[in-house]
């Protein structure tokens, strides 16, 4: 059984909202300047492991 790739049309898409933290308190990305769209854009995540085990994992956010 092969795996047929799953195409939506645009009509059957739904908007997804992103939201982030700033200064203490949540606010959608949407609602941003285009001066802080770029520097969410820019900004860097981090995934921590258990103490000890000396692995720190970075990633760049999705654009």
């Amino acid at each position: 059984m092969s795996k047929q790739p799953i195409e939506l049309t645009d009509e059957e898409r739904t908007r997804c909202e992103v939201w982030t933290r700033v200064m203490g308190y949540h606010r959608p990305v949407s609602a941003f300047n285009g001066g802080k769209r770029a520097e969410h854009a820019e900004r860097r995540y981090f995934s921590e492991t258990p103490t000890g085990s000396g692995v720190r994992r970075e990633h760049r956010a999705a654009a």
